[in-house]
Formats: C-alpha cells, structure tokens, sequence
C-alpha cells in the first residue's frame, strides 16, 4: 500500500497494512524547506513544494495545505502583517458591528490573486506531485475560528454573551465562505480537507453547541455533498465536548495531548471514526530520537485496532531535530 491507499483504507474502517502517518508540518515545513514563513503563507507554489520535500524526506502518508488562519479575514479586506519567523496575522479586527458586517461579501475564492486562491494553487500543486502516492487535504478554517480571526478571539468571545444575534449573523455570512474555500480545494482534486477551529476549545460545552457545532456541520456537509473527507482539528482540552464535536460528521478527528487518548478513541471510533494524535509537540521536539520512537509507539498501542493515524496532537515545531521527526514517523513502519 502507498500512503493515500493506506489512508483511505483506515478512514473507511479497513484494515491497512500499517499505522498511517501524518504529522502537521508547517513551521517544520518551512525551517526544512530554508524559506521564510512570508514565502511559505504568501506562494502556494512555496508551500507546495516544502510540503513535497518533507514528505520525500519522512515517511508521511499525508500532507496538507494549512498555513495560517487569516486566509479569508485576507481576502474580506483585512490588513495582513507578514513575519519571516511566523504565521501572518490580521493588524487589527475587521468586523465589530453589523455595520462592518454589512459592508463585506462574498468573493471569488479561486482567484489566483486572492489568498484562497493561492492555497488553491498549492493544493492544486501537491496533488499533481503527490495525489496518487499521498492522500493530499486542502484546509479551511470553521467559522468559529474564522470569526475569531475577523473580529479578535478575545472580541467574538465577549460578543457570545453581549451580542449572540451579532455573532450568529458574522457565523453564518461566514459559513457560505468557507463553504466555498472548501468546495474550491476539492476541485483542485483533495479528497480531503482539513477543517481547524481551535478557539473553540475555549468555550463551553453549551455555548459549543450553540456557536459552533452547527456551522461546522453545515461545512462538513458541503464537503460530503461534494463527494470530499473532512477532518477535524481542535487544538486545545476537548474532552468535555467530545461528545458535541463528534456530531460535526468528519471523517477523522485530531486529538491534542491535553485529551485522554483512550477517552477520545470511545467517542470518536465509537461512532465509526477515525482519530489521529496525541503526542504533545513539545515533548517530541525535546526528545532524543529514541524517546521520540517510544512515544510514537505507545500511542500505536493504545490505539490497538481502532481507526488510528499516528501524529502529534498539534503541529511539530520547527525546532525538532530532523532525526527526531524521522524516529517518531518510522515508528509506524513496524
């Protein structure tokens, strides 16, 4: 089996012939590639090609398009500060009242001018390297987090309790957006689009319900109307939410370390689904190349038979030794 075979394979509840691999890379990415965070989030052919690399170097199964959260804040007209040591992030709040809201609109995600339509463009990338060999995901962010990034986490928080009708009319003019981001990728031929929405971890259960479980099933499902997998990624303690999140419908869900693994494989493969994680990053870049081996393979055993890709619970720093990074992905070759 090749990387995409094996994927799939896992993700439709057979058995493959190993564990997948599929780490987050993105700093790692681009400290490997010897770019700049500006080139990696600001040229899709950059970012194609760092991901590509990477995956030629570790054995990877899957790769993926995410770069930084402030793709769509972009494109709506937000004011983008770009760091070489960094992800881009938005200079100042773009929506605060209904008079902000009023002013935006739609746009055309796949213009290649636009920062949709440059993620589209690497998407486009890695799977004309890639696409028969690895299983290749496009990225969006859910509307929570992309709400969170047009109007300033701690902003969209406050206005939960101060303007719910605000934060629901920003949550759902949003939705049909990143619908569109997602539908453009798929187009681009991802079978699968990785969906972020790590702000959510710092609500509530009831307030998840209410604020962010509907708008991500209304994005899983254009995706799967679509014929796409979605994965979901929610940096973060989840574990009193699992239960809510589990119902958004994705394919495979990230779970960070801060999560009881063996608690998250009953919701999560209990309901038919696939996880993926929980290694804490940080422990992974501190470790020798053998304790890295040995975490990987104590979540491969807690796993045991269940639908289970190996990865850290969030993104592996860019510190991390490159032997590090290549101990802890062959750990699944066994």
């Amino acid at each position: 089996m090749n990387g995409k075979q094996r994927s799939l394979a896992v993700l439709a509840g057979e058995q493959a012939d190993r564990v997948p691999v599929f780490p987050l890379l993105m700093s790692f990415a681009v400290r490997f590639a010897g770019i700049t965070y500006q080139e990696y989030a600001s040229n899709g052919s950059s970012l194609a090609a760092a991901q590509i690399k990477a995956a030629e170097r570790f054995h990877i199964d899957a790769i993926t398009a995410c770069s930084d959260a402030f793709r769509i804040a972009g494109d709506l007209g937000g004011h983008i500060a770009y760091y070489d040591d960094r992800p881009p992030g938005l200079l100042k709040p773009l929506i605060s009242s209904h008079m902000d809201l009023n002013r935006l609109s739609r746009f055309d995600v796949s213009d290649p001018n636009s920062r949709c339509g440059d993620r589209a463009i690497a998407v486009r990338e890695m799977v004309q390297a890639m696409g028969n060999s690895h299983l290749v995901l496009g990225w969006v962010d859910f509307p929570f987090a992309e709400a969170c990034s047009c109007c300033g986490c701690q902003e969209f928080l406050f206005m939960l309790y101060d303007e719910p009708e605000l934060a629901h009319d920003i949550l759902s003019f949003l939705t049909d957006i990143v619908i569109d981001f997602a539908l453009c990728q798929l187009e681009q031929g991802a079978p699968m689009i990785g969906c972020g929405d790590a702000a959510a971890s710092l609500i509530s259960a009831p307030m998840f319900k209410e604020f962010a479980l509907p708008y991500e099933q209304r994005v899983v499902e254009a995706i799967h109307a679509k014929g796409g997998l979605a994965k979901t990624h929610i940096c973060g303690n989840t574990s009193a939410a699992m239960d809510l999140i589990v119902k958004n419908g994705s394919d495979l869900f990230n779970v960070d370390h801060l999560v009881n693994l063996n608690d998250a494989i009953k919701v999560y493969c209990g309901a038919g689904k696939a996880v993926k994680g929980n290694v804490n990053p940080v422990d992974i870049m501190k470790s020798t190349p053998d304790e890295a081996f040995g975490m990987a393979r104590k979540c491969i055993a807690q796993a045991g038979n269940n639908p289970y890709f190996l990865s850290a619970g969030c993104e592996i720093p860019s510190a991390t030794k490159d032997e590090t990074l290549a101990a802890f992905c062959d750990a699944a070759q066994d």
